[in-house]
């Protein structure tokens, strides 16, 4: 098997399974209670705190876990706004976010809110004079993805950062699930108020995030209940995916260095070898992108057709993000990009990990290639 899925999800490390089963096996209680076994969870939740905050480089104080990316982002936006709603009720975010979102903003349009979804050029990132532009006198919140998930390129997270320096009000909101481990961003200098990861991303598990809040940034929390996580996030913590979280960050933070440098040279075999087959395009930009992610069309061939043809080869790839891969549609990042939209019905995703050898990636050419050639003749 080749798995090409990576920013789908990725394969938990053996040893992230490890810590999850023996935290729930041993350390069990809940951390809230005041016996001794709620004191060890607590411990350990304290201790994974520190763990993801050292990693990331912020304070203990400004991580707080969650269920994943979607609840960090919309525990961003819906939070953000309620709560500075009195101030302004503009927002600002680009046309090619993830669904979550996306989804989140349209939410809040529904409330009153207004949102300027900016366009994006036809490698996929966004204008920071055009967010500049777009600065109202009541905007209060901006959301840029780091990592696009479908084509991969990086948005200047840096440069609008130090643009923003001179909106001190304006809220800054950064989804990062796509880039941990693989572009880094140092989340204080960029002038970040608010970041989103996600465990699953990284080789940790499924049901495991957290929520980057700048120290002395504020935000309504979504759920009401026992006001865990400092009265942000309520609800009885899992502790012991906060654990194998954090475990999941920490191994993929020391494999970073050689991971990114593998990853780059199999990204450009890959691209080089899907240049040379006929009828194919490749949509990912060469410059600013992340070297995980390559995203290409097949002109005159359908994607679902050609991911289960290559899935009988034993090679898994995808459509779109997982998050809109079952909807009949095209991309809306290439329609964005000024992608003919035959060519973005037909895109394929390419997403990468640490553990993708050059050997699969020469094996994956001769897949698609034969694939592709099989489908061609049955539509002669």
């Amino acid at each position: 098997m080749i798995y090409f899925d990576n920013s789908a999800t990725t394969k938990p490390y053996k040893e992230v399974i490890d810590s999850f089963v023996t935290v729930s096996s041993e350390y069990f209680g809940n951390p809230s209670s005041l016996h001794s076994i709620g004191g060890q969870a607590e411990k350990l939740l304290l201790q994974a705190r520190e763990q993801v905050a050292k990693l990331l480089t912020v304070k203990p104080s400004e991580i707080y876990f969650t269920s994943g990316g979607t609840e960090g982002n919309n525990l961003a936006i819906k939070g953000a706004a309620s709560l500075n709603g009195n101030r302004g009720r503009h927002l600002i975010t680009t046309s090619v976010e993830h669904p979550s979102v996306r989804a989140a903003m349209e939410q809040l349009e529904q409330k009153g809110y207004e949102v300027t979804y900016l366009p994006v050029d036809k490698q996929g990132k966004v204008c920071v004079a055009d967010i500049e532009k777009a600065i109202r006198k009541d905007t209060i919140f901006i959301s840029i993805m780091h990592v696009n998930n479908e084509v991969g390129t990086v948005q200047p997270i840096e440069e609008i950062g130090q643009m923003l320096k001179k909106h001190p009000t304006i809220l800054f909101h950064v989804d990062a699930v796509q880039s941990v481990g693989k572009i880094p961003l140092s989340i204080h200098e960029n002038r970040i108020d608010f970041c989103s990861i996600s465990g699953h991303k990284f080789h940790g598990l499924k049901g495991t995030g957290a929520l980057f809040i700048r120290e002395g940034a504020r935000l309504a929390p979504l759920f009401s209940g026992g006001s865990q996580e400092r009265k942000i996030r309520s609800g009885t913590e899992n502790v012991a995916g906060a654990v194998a979280m954090a475990k999941a960050l920490r191994m993929t933070m020391e494999k970073r260095a050689a991971g990114i440098e593998r990853m780059k040279k199999i990204q450009s075999m890959l691209r080089t070898g899907l240049n040379r087959i006929e009828g194919i395009i490749v949509n990912t930009p060469i410059e600013n992108a992340a070297p995980h992610i390559l995203n290409f069309s097949l002109c005159e061939l359908k994607s679902e057709v050609f991911i289960h043809a290559l899935e009988q080869q034993g090679i898994f790839v995808s459509t779109t993000s997982a998050c809109s891969s079952k909807r009949k549609s095209p991309s809306k990042t290439l329609i964005e990009m000024g992608v003919p939209e035959d060519l973005a019905e037909s895109a394929v995703r390419i997403s990468l990990s640490f553990n993708n050898t050059e050997e699969e990636a020469m094996t994956a050419i001769r897949a698609i290639e034969k694939a592709a050639n099989q489908l061609r003749k049955v539509l002669e």
